[in-house]
């Protein structure tokens, strides 16, 4: 089945934000910022602002009802800077005038008188001072300071990985109109409906009744609008609330890439100890997480990063600690992984230096390593239908990597300015909010009188065809066409309290939200075409849009069967509510079952790099990946496709630079880089493992969102090996691996 949402989107009919059809009367706004990272505000002066012409009202703090407030996790976020501004980019004030255009000249007029403080922008100097943002958090099994004696071999190191913009097509937004009775309605364009409409309520001092968010899609998010689309929102809502007119508020790019925090850069520290046999005994990590000014959702990507800080490798003794360093920078927040690649990297790190120092392959020490059926995880939960070691033996056995491995040895002999590298990424990945409470979803479906079907769940479609999976389970239901059902946009009238559309478990969650309440709808039906056939209601299938009994035809069609089920006063609407079992987890202990499943995969990356110049290339990228029983396997494809082209980005080009002040250096496209087509590797390919996939996922089909971004991480090693097959005193683990980091470690000699 193709993608519902395709002829829109080629076409250029797809609904977004922006083009919503503007209400007369409407007014429009731009935020002022903190110009500077850190420091106290003297004095504000809006006068000549205020005279601008055109300018209807300018608000700050002081115009708020309710409370300065929206942090989501921790109240630790103000709207509008009071005294004291923590970070560039920071909202000091909002004007709204008659035009765009008028509401950014005028904003150039505000003056502001600053006492500047001390600027802190690395996580360690941070940690050093006292700076967190949350206490530390460990998470541990067995005892690794008491087998480090019992270890053959010991390692250290430390690895330093950058942050990364998460450069949605779609801008930061939010269209706003008041309504009768109080009442507000909200476009906005986030992951998070129901977190926009309760900080909107508190800012407001309202209930969340009176505020009712919708959204049609999203041109992109990545994690980018889980928690940071509500600050926009917000404002405009206080704007279009205080106005009694409607209010747009739609971020510039500049605007956008200052204002909004990145995916958290990290820097850390690793022990690792194996055996003689090379199995590691023992790991210790230390990570230092750059969580900037506020909290935003820091506390809960820091401990996605503690859950997946063995990756793919059972490991007896571990122990793994996390500071959340709070710096004076855009808070950062959500991105594709949610600290999952920030964890990954490391391990990997550590497997890679102690193979140098060995003078192996790294991958004889991930074999030795892979997580096998019944093995622990070390937060406490049992690896069940682990699919690990199949799919390492059937990318060895399908891609031909020993002979590929022979090849690139044999070409680095007889290449001296030309060198390969090759790396295998192995991923082992959790499936669900690591938040117990957020595994829950509701569905709202509408059986109407002609036969189709209207089905509203808390799912925000954003590129990732979410609409087009709902489609098919309420498809796969009823037995009909997915050209009977219409994908309601996602409200939070409809559908309340929703949980953010992440954690790759969206199609899970609300897929069976819609299964159950397709489901309770159909049996009732099932019991009227049952008497209508003259038969039991156990015999009646529905399927092409007719009514079977014992799998023979009755020549009752779809639709006579909806029009006697209302006539007989049947109801044909159903609220489905799905909540994930056997989840739970005690954060205290750090050890629980946080995850429905785990998403398996092995990816076989190679590189190419010029050692005249420092320039490389990602030549192949081989995957096979555990889908389980994919419901739609050209979108999950696509999904693969777009995830590892972002995660090799993510380790190669995409470089972020503030510099001491906290300014954003890396500010426009001229100056951050993201893959095109001439970055995409030359092959690429992504095949399926056969594998039974998980009860828990809807219709055994395995979440795809996240998973696969990490095979991207291969690139680095591939790249970083490439490098030392021309200098092995290249001995740095610093993402990305940028071509001027090339370029210094091909002539780097050790110290």
């Amino acid at each position: 089945m193709k993608n519902i949402d395709s002829k829109g989107h080629v076409t250029g009919k797809s609904v977004y934000l922006d083009d919503i059809p503007i209400r007369q009367n409407t007014l429009y706004a731009a935020v002022f910022d903190a110009s500077v990272a850190h420091a106290k505000i003297k004095s504000l002066d809006l006068s000549h602002a205020k005279d601008f012409q055109g300018v209807v009202q300018i608000f700050t703090y002081k115009d708020i009802p309710g409370e300065n407030q929206i942090g989501g996790i921790i109240p630790d976020e103000s709207l509008f800077a009071e005294d004291e501004v923590q970070f560039q980019g920071e909202p000091v004030a909002l004007v709204v005038a008659e035009s765009e255009a008028i509401a950014r000249a005028a904003r150039r007029k505000i003056k502001v008188e600053y006492e500047e403080l001390e600027v802190v922008t690395d996580p360690r100097e941070a940690a050093a001072k006292g700076l967190l943002l949350l206490p530390p958090t460990t998470f541990a099994m067995g005892h690794p300071d008491k087998r480090w004696d019992a270890c053959k071999y010991v390692f250290s190191g430390s690895t330093e990985m950058g942050g990364q913009e998460h450069l949605y097509l779609e801008t930061q937004g939010a269209y706003c109109f008041p309504q009768e009775n109080g009442n507000l309605m909200v476009y906005t364009s986030t992951q998070s409906p129901t977190a926009a409409q309760r900080s909107i309520a508190r800012v407001l001092g309202t209930g969340m009744h009176n505020v009712q968010v919708d959204v049609t899609r999203l041109g992109g998010a990545f994690g980018g609008k889980e928690d940071q689309a509500t600050a926009w929102a917000c404002l405009a809502a206080l704007a279009s609330s205080k106005l009694q007119k409607p209010v747009k508020l739609v971020l510039s790019r500049h605007d956008d890439l200052r204002m909004t925090g990145k995916r958290h850069p990290y820097s850390s520290d690793f022990k690792i100890g194996l055996s003689e046999d090379l199995k590691i005994l023992a790991y210790e990590v230390t990570y230092y997480q750059n969580g900037g000014a506020v909290n935003d959702l820091s506390p809960a990507i820091s401990e996605r990063t503690l859950f997946h800080t063995t990756n793919s490798y059972f490991i007896p003794d571990v122990k793994a600690t996390i500071y959340s360093c709070k710096t004076n920078l855009p808070p950062n927040t959500a991105f594709r992984g949610f600290g999952g690649p920030q964890g990954m990297f490391v391990i990997e790190s550590a497997i890679a230096k102690a193979a140098q120092e060995l003078n192996i392959p790294a991958s004889v020490i991930q074999e030795k390593n892979l997580l096998k059926e019944g093995d622990m995880f070390y937060y406490g939960q049992k690896a069940e239908q682990v699919n690990m070691r199949k799919s390492w033996d059937n990318a060895f056995r399908d891609f031909k990597i020993e002979e590929k491995k022979k090849e690139i040895e044999v070409f680095n002999n007889e290449h001296r300015f030309l060198k390969k590298g090759w790396a295998i990424m192995p991923i082992t990945f959790g499936i669900s909010f690591t938040a117990t409470f957020l595994n829950q979803a509701r569905a709202l479906v509408h059986v109407y009188t002609d036969g189709s079907v209207g089905v509203s769940t808390g799912a925000i479609e954003m590129g990732q065809a979410v609409n087009t999976k709902m489609a098919q389970v309420a498809s796969f239901a009823f037995g009909i066409g997915t050209s009977r059902i219409k994908l309601e946009s996602t409200n939070t009238t409809r559908v309340a309290n929703t949980s953010p559309t992440a954690a790759s478990a969206t199609a899970d969650l609300n897929g069976q939200a819609v299964l159950i309440a397709c489901d309770a709808i159909v049996q009732r039906m099932k019991n009227v075409a049952a008497d209508m056939a003259g038969t039991k209601p156990e015999e009646i299938t529905l399927k092409g849009e007719q009514v079977l009994a014992g799998g023979k035809a009755t020549g009752i069609s779809w639709e006579q069967l909806v029009t006697e089920a209302y006539m007989r006063r049947i109801k044909l609407s159903e609220a489905g509510h799905y909540a994930t079992p056997e989840l739970f987890f005690d954060k205290e202990k750090g050890k629980g079952h946080p995850f429905a499943y785990h998403v398996y995969g092995t990816a076989f990356v190679t590189a190419k790099a010029d050692c005249l110049r420092g320039t490389y290339e990602v030549e192949d990228v081989q995957i096979i990946h555990d889908f389980g029983n994919s419901m739609n396997l050209i979108i999950d494809t696509g999904q693969v496709e777009g995830a590892v082209i972002q995660g090799i980005g993510y380790v190669t080009m995409e470089e972020l630079a503030y510099d001491k002040t906290g300014r954003l250096l890396s500010n426009s496209l001229s100056t951050y880089k993201v893959p095109d087509i001439y970055s995409a590797p030359e092959v690429l390919v992504v095949k399926p493992l056969k594998a039974e996939g998980p009860k828990h996922a809807i219709l055994k089909s395995k979440a795809v969102g996240e998973p696969p971004l990490m095979y991207g991480l291969g690139a680095y090693f591939a790249i970083r090996n490439a490098v030392r097959a021309f200098n092995t005193d290249f001995d740095t683990f610093d993402s990305p691996i940028t071509p001027e980091k090339v370029l210094m470690g091909l002539y780097r000699l050790k110290k």
